[in-house]
């Protein structure tokens, strides 16, 4: 009987990750529930167990693949009939290919946690060049470190098959060493058009030899085409952009000249002090999901103002015993995550969704919280946070934070969430309309508490406000239940007695 290997569930808006690592290969013995492989998205790496124990009979997704969601990965034999044969399979990212001709690909070094693909910034050698085994080839970057990359062989290098300015995935060829140099009198016919070719006009850099192919496939000049590669080389996505903008353009206009360009022309004073740098994969991830919660949602944001002088006074009053007790810290958002919880009781349409034509109304609270890390922005999740002590609340923010900041949150970690809370007060906003993180129909926005003159029974006071601000989806969401929320929040912060009697 034989099992198949399949990619697991990767997370909310996740369809798809990177083949990292296999720690086994054709032929081994494996026990139930043993780590098979480790995957890669843009966001955190997945380790795959073994379904059933038996013998990993073949390996389909190798190390660099990228697979979708449900994906056969690989089969497992529970007899271990199949074993014989799959060594022809194994992935050849295992170590340095080599052919029968004594040629090595050089392949992209492990890139590190959740990092799968990276940008070739300079090769230190050309076409032609001997090299040591160990001598730096070239320098790649990531959106967290550059990694060098040495030579697996002692030889001459025959091929470049990555240029500088292209993006490479984890696993990818960079280029060949040949370790006799026989195939050195061949290598510039074949090497790319970045290391030989003339600069583009007006440029000292070279553009993608797959660009220059298809800058001279489509008629086009590099004059007529915007680099968004390194230092701004012409890549071939930009040819096929520009491709795409004169075919879009007035059947009228003379020449593709007439074909509008991403940018605006730029004084070349002002491009000369210009830095481009690539978006990180995870930056990328972010943009697309909120252009899409803006695309999708009947967003609407509606505020209100609370006064903190009630919380803030609890709060020194008792934050001493509180860290005696529970070991940790009593800040404002446990406050505010019980609030909420409080008030999405009375208006459930709020951490509710769609599901095509149908509304699920959620009975329970799994809360996101938005933290801020050094790589973007990140949503763990605090599952069923309505039932959960302030001292609850509080040991779970603060061992989520720390696992954001250091990069070791899990993808379930972050899913599941049916409402958030982003707190931009932490960075001195005033007021800002939080973006909602769909499927989820709201998002409360926190800002800073800033001392104001109210008008307080008549009289005039100075008070610790802050700004609220709750996002919502119009399509489910009603006006009316909105402010009510935003109302009920406010009357649970102005007055935190409320919530011990869930008022």
């Amino acid at each position: 009987m034989t099992t198949e290997v399949r990619v697991p569930t990767l997370g909310e808006s996740v369809t798809e990750a990177t083949v990292a690592t296999w720690f086994k290969k054709p032929g081994d013995t494996v026990a139930q529930d043993e780590m098979l492989c480790e995957l890669e998205t843009d966001k955190v790496t997945v380790e795959v167990p073994a379904p059933a124990a038996g013998v990993l009979a073949d390996i389909v997704a190798k190390e660099g693949d990228t697979v979708g969601v449900a994906a056969l990965l690989a089969n497992i034999s529970a007899d271990g009939a199949a074993a014989a044969p799959a060594p022809a399979a194994a992935p050849a990212a295992a170590a340095p290919a080599t052919d029968a001709g004594g040629a090595t690909d050089v392949m992209v070094p492990t890139l590190g946690e959740s990092v799968t693909e990276a940008t070739v910034s300079v090769w230190f050698k050309k076409i032609g060049d001997t090299v040591a085994q160990d001598e730096m080839l070239c320098e790649l970057e990531t959106d967290k470190v550059s990694v060098e990359v040495p030579s697996p062989a002692a030889g001459v290098l025959t091929e470049i098959t990555a240029s500088e300015g292209s993006t490479v995935e984890a696993s990818a060829k960079l280029g060949v060493i040949s370790g006799s140099g026989a195939a050195v009198a061949a290598a510039p016919a074949s090497a790319p058009a970045a290391v030989a070719a003339p600069a583009a006009a007006g440029k000292d850099i070279a553009n993608a030899p797959s660009a220059e192919k298809a800058m001279a496939e489509a008629g086009l000049s590099a004059a007529q085409v915007a680099g968004t590669g390194r230092d701004g080389r012409v890549m071939k996505d930009d040819v096929a952009r520009a491709v795409a903008a004169a075919a879009a353009a007035p059947a009228a206009a003379p020449t593709p000249t007439a074909a509008p360009v991403p940018r605006a022309p730029v004084a070349a004073d002002d491009a000369s002090r210009e830095e481009r740098v690539k978006m990180t994969r995870l930056r990328q991830t972010i943009a697309k999901r909120l252009k899409e919660s803006q695309n999708t949602a009947a967003m609407l944001t509606t505020y209100n103002e609370v006064d903190m002088t009630e919380v803030m006074a609890l709060r020194n009053e008792y934050k001493e015993l509180f860290l005696k007790k529970h070991g940790v810290k009593l800040g404002f958002m446990s406050f505010f995550t019980k609030a909420c919880c409080h008030a999405l009781k009375e208006v459930p349409e709020v951490n509710a969704e769609i599901d095509g034509t149908d509304i699920v109304y959620k009975n329970f609270v799994h809360m996101g919280v938005a933290a801020g890390t050094p790589t973007g922005l990140v949503v763990p999740v605090i599952r069923d946070a309505d039932a959960m002590s302030f001292a609850g609340i509080e040991k779970a923010i603060a061992e989520k934070g720390a696992r954001a900041r250091d990069g070791k949150l899990s993808m379930a970690e972050m899913q599941g969430g049916t409402f958030t809370i982003s707190n931009g007060g932490v960075y001195g906003s005033l007021m800002s309309s939080p973006i909602l993180n769909p499927p989820q129909s709201g998002i409360l926005g926190m800002h800073k508490i800033q001392d104001r003159p109210m008008a307080i029974n008549g009289k005039v006071e100075i008070r610790p406000m802050m700004y609220l601000a709750l996002s919502y989806d119009h399509r489910i969401v009603d006006g009316k239940g909105a402010v009510t929320f935003l109302v009920r929040v406010k009357e649970a912060l102005e007055d935190p007695r409320r919530l011990l009697m869930d008022l």
